[in-house]
């Protein structure tokens, strides 16, 4: 996140961080308190294993709930990115992104404090054979939009311009009322207001949600993130996953697939099937439609997050006609050789493809 030398312990990395934003709201916990609110990291409160490390839930003695990021030994996370997401988050407010309330640090022992969002991730819903139907058209709507919301926050209205680079459905969190809030910042990259695009050093990130250029040419912008929606506007649609299923006996991606059913104007075998017929056709053709434009193969193709927000805002607007979208010309593509740091499961993976 920027260009100075990598400091040597983490001490040297809070006390540059409280010299270069003194006035960030945020605290530093003991381990003992962690401890204690975890149960010492019992495995009953573990919530889930996010792109460093599992994440607990954390009862304090005040009854407040809040979940505890416990960065891996051996994760990929140095003190920089430890460093990166304090700084990122600490200056972010929007109800459609996770708030962060403090860190703690103890040995070699990295730890993030966050909100408690009881409803775990939107993948705990939308891939679940029995979860799944709780979500109702209306409330999936309501949850693209809001984070839309939160990815012009992020694009145009914050202190900084931030590319998540990891927006996936494991990393939409959702409140007690099911309102989505964006997390995981520690892959973020804060993005000068006067750049349009920049080559990243290394490639982060999750299969089936990276955009073309960055996943074959490390070129990063706000249409990185805006590809990555629109793989996340179609699983929320379809109910299926962006890495690919089975249909009628065929091996499909979820972009060909969709783009398939869009030619042969047939919307209503996209929608995932739990949602029965309680959806209106129109909005159905027009949030595939914006999912579709989001997944273009050329970033000039792309609409912005204000136009995505502009449109699911707007009734009766006439769309263009979406082209062929990326990764929808083969099935299964992975012709390109990379490495890639996976916030799955913070492995590096070489994808060869024999030529």
């Amino acid at each position: 996140m920027n260009s100075m030398e990598e400091p040597k312990n983490i001490d040297e990395v809070l006390r540059l961080w409280r010299l270069e934003d003194t006035s960030s709201e945020f605290s530093l916990y003991d381990f003992s308190q962690i401890a204690d609110a975890t149960d010492n990291f019992s495995t009953k409160n573990k919530l889930g294993e996010g792109g460093f490390g599992p994440v607990y839930k954390g009862v304090f003695p005040d009854g407040q709930d809040l979940a505890i990021k416990r960065l891996s030994a051996r994760s990929r996370q140095g003190l920089l990115e430890f460093k990166n997401e304090i700084q990122v988050i600490a200056k972010l407010q929007h109800r459609n992104l996770v708030r962060l309330f403090g860190c703690c640090i103890h040995e070699e022992e990295k730890m993030l404090i966050y909100e408690y969002l009881p409803n775990k991730s939107l993948d705990h819903f939308i891939f679940d054979p029995i979860r799944r139907a709780s979500l109702k058209w209306k409330r999936r709507i309501k949850i693209v939009e809001g984070i839309a919301q939160g990815l012009l926050y992020l694009h145009n209205h914050s202190r900084l311009r931030i590319i998540h680079r990891d927006l996936k459905a494991s990393n939409i969190l959702l409140d007690s009322q099911l309102n989505p809030k964006i997390s995981d910042f520690g892959m973020a990259r804060i993005f000068p207001s006067d750049a349009t695009q920049l080559t990243a050093s290394r490639l982060v990130g999750t299969f089936g949600y990276m955009a073309p250029e960055y996943a074959s040419d490390g070129l990063l912008s706000i249409k990185s993130d805006v590809f990555s929606f629109g793989v996340l506007l179609l699983e929320i649609i379809s109910g299926k996953r962006s890495s690919g299923f089975q249909f009628n006996g065929e091996f499909y991606n979820l972009l060909e697939y969709a783009w398939q059913m869009w030619k042969g104007r047939r919307w209503n075998e996209f929608i995932d099937q739990s949602l029965g017929d309680e959806y209106e056709p129109e909005e159905l053709m027009k949030y595939l439609a914006v999912a579709l434009m989001c997944v273009q193969e050329k970033t000039i193709d792309r609409p912005t997050m204000a136009d995505v927000v502009a449109i699911l805002s707007s009734d009766g607007i006439t769309l263009p006609e979406p082209k062929q979208p990326a990764y929808s010309y083969a099935k299964l593509d992975v012709s390109v050789d990379i490495n890639i740091l996976s916030s799955r499961n913070d492995v590096s993976i070489t994808t060869t493809n024999g030529r």
